[in-house]
């Protein structure tokens, strides 16, 4: 076992799903290592993305940095394929003028997941710059 962040495309991560998309700031800016980089909506809502793991992954801690997301919602599957999602963590974040949300996530209890997480939100234009995982990987899954 070895604790990495392993929401980066350099690790194998993918988004499988967005929403929505704009050609200078696509979804996979999300997983890209980049703090510069960020993926935007485009008007439409809810908007979710599903990013896709391809390991087994225990997380122990998640960082969402945002920018105008009232309401997050993060779902997970344990299945191959991204069906069959469960609710695991719904809250609302406070609008910081200005600035990115930092949304520090550390309540997961029984958080095991193979293939992937859906992260939505509501809000008519939002943008997701990163997703940071402190995670155990169980290498022979």
């Amino acid at each position: 076992m070895r604790n990495i962040d392993v929401c980066l495309s350099s690790e194998g991560t993918e988004v499988i799903l967005a929403t929505s998309s704009d050609e200078k700031h696509p979804p996979e800016n999300i997983i890209d290592g980049n703090p510069e980089t960020f993926w935007t909506t485009t008007g439409m809502f809810p908007q979710e993305f599903i990013i896709c793991f391809h390991k087994h992954v225990r997380i122990e801690r998640l960082l969402i940095q945002s920018y105008f997301v009232r309401t997050l919602r993060i779902e997970k599957s344990t299945s191959k394929e991204p069906v069959d999602f469960e609710q695991w963590i719904e809250r609302d974040l406070v609008h910081t003028e200005g600035q990115l949300q930092n949304e520090e996530i550390m309540e997961f209890g029984s958080s095991d997941s193979s293939d992937g997480h859906r992260v939505g939100h509501k809000k008519a234009f939002a943008s997701v710059y990163s997703l940071i995982k402190d995670v155990t990987i169980h290498e022979n899954n």
